[in-house]
């Protein structure tokens, strides 16, 4: 079997469960290797959210790569891997993708997923949005992002947080077109 590279950011906005689940969901595929980076706003985000241990748990899950270590691997095109997910992804860290910004390992492994053309997808999280938002966006979509706003799908009738949240995870690792089953739940139509 082929180990698949994926990365997984995860930036400061709130819906932090959402990178947490990601990574949790990825690392139970076989045959994925995960590669995670966190900012610094998204270490207190994560705290105060998901608990104070929470990022301790993600580093056993995946190769952590500080967020300032822009020589790390994820940092070059020649490193392969299958795509990345940024969960949640801040409008800051949107911005900095859309305007090639890449102060930032988060935001220059993102900038590499587009110079290689390799799926990025970006859990975008807030609202309501301002026209700065939606531009950035449409910059980032045209420059081959897909853009995942954590909407939640009710057709599956969730009965709590945690299964919206699980549902979201899924869909985003599915955009990742990964060798393995859909995770997410589909939509099969009415009877």
């Amino acid at each position: 079997m082929t180990t698949e590279r994926v990365i997984v950011g995860i930036s400061g906005a709130s819906g932090a469960a959402l990178g947490v689940r990601i990574v949790e969901r990825l690392a139970i595929l076989p045959g994925i290797e995960s590669h995670l980076v966190v900012s610094n706003a998204a270490r207190r985000t994560l705290a105060l959210e998901c608990g104070p241990d929470t990022l301790d748990r993600l580093i056993a899950l995946a190769q952590h790569h500080p967020i300032d270590d822009i020589g790390a691997s994820l940092a070059s095109g020649s490193f392969p891997v299958r795509g990345m997910i940024v969960a949640p992804c801040s409008m800051q860290t949107l911005s900095s993708i859309a305007t090639g910004r890449t102060d930032t390992l988060l935001t220059r492994a993102a900038d590499v997923q587009l110079k290689e053309r390799r799926r990025l997808v970006l859990l975008a999280r807030e609202t309501p949005l301002h026209l700065g938002h939606l531009r950035s966006m449409v910059a980032a979509t045209e420059m081959g992002a897909i853009i995942m706003p954590p909407v939640p799908a009710f057709y599956h009738c969730p009965s709590s947080v945690a299964e919206i949240i699980d549902h979201l995870a899924a869909r985003a690792i599915d955009l990742l077109a990964l060798p393995h089953p859909l995770l997410a739940k589909s939509w099969q139509g009415t009877r």
